[in-house]
């Protein structure tokens, strides 16, 4: 697919996705399936439901998000008034251990440091808070801490990305040096090079991922 063709669809998904309120007011630009979001929206939340609807395009091979979060009146919350909220929902939220994610706030920041089990744990406790009033962006600090067998998290990643639909597991490679897992290959989108480093955020002890995929479009000349 060419930039342009990319950039129409990109477009018609931002339309489509119902957690944006308003696709108009974001700017596309695609230049060798690099594509970069502009323009503004009223919730942090917006911001990343926008990006993750850019990723899910064929030809996208990477999104830079400029988008600024301008928030509606009704949204506005103090620092305090943020940090209690988010708080309560860390404590609600039965996949956040308990007392292991301490949470910060500066100017609408919302910023998580801790450490947990699993990463599934580290997602809960982010999507717990990214959709609260008054947050204009989140950083997750929070640490993975659990004990880990290269072996066995290497057969279960690949076994994992075998059972899934979205992914063509012969072409992703995986390898495992202590905490870190490694994935090469070529995939055929963005969304499918998201899914192959969910499969792999999965796996007990997993520190961090080096995702070195390619989406097809990456490709140099054979």
């Amino acid at each position: 697919m060419n930039d342009a063709d990319v950039r129409s669809d990109v477009e018609t998904e931002l339309k489509w996705e119902p957690s944006v309120a308003n696709a108009n007011a974001i700017g596309v630009g695609v230049e060798n399936g690099v594509t970069t979001l502009s323009g503004s929206v009223e919730s942090y939340s917006e911001k990343w439901a926008a990006e993750r609807a850019a990723e899910r395009v064929t030809g996208v091979t990477a999104v830079v998000n400029k988008l600024d979060v301008h928030l509606r009146g009704d949204y506005l919350r103090t620092d305090q008034e943020i940090a209690a909220a988010a708080v309560n929902a860390l404590e609600w939220n039965l996949s956040v251990p308990a007392d292991r994610v301490k949470v910060t706030v500066t100017a609408g920041w919302v910023t998580l440091n801790g450490d947990v089990d699993w990463q599934y744990q580290r997602d809960a406790a982010e999507s717990a808070v990214r959709n609260l009033a008054g947050v204009m962006g989140v950083s997750d600090l929070i640490e993975i801490k659990a004990p880990v067998s290269q072996a066995v998290v290497s057969a279960d990643i690949e076994a994992a990305l075998r059972r899934s639909a979205q992914i063509d597991a012969e072409n992703v490679g995986v390898q495992v040096d202590g905490h870190t897992v490694t994935l090469t290959g070529t995939v055929k989108s963005s969304a499918e090079r998201r899914e192959a480093e969910r499969a792999a955020w999965a796996a007990p002890g997993v520190f961090n991922v080096d995702d070195r995929i390619l989406v097809a479009s990456e490709q140099g000349p054979a």
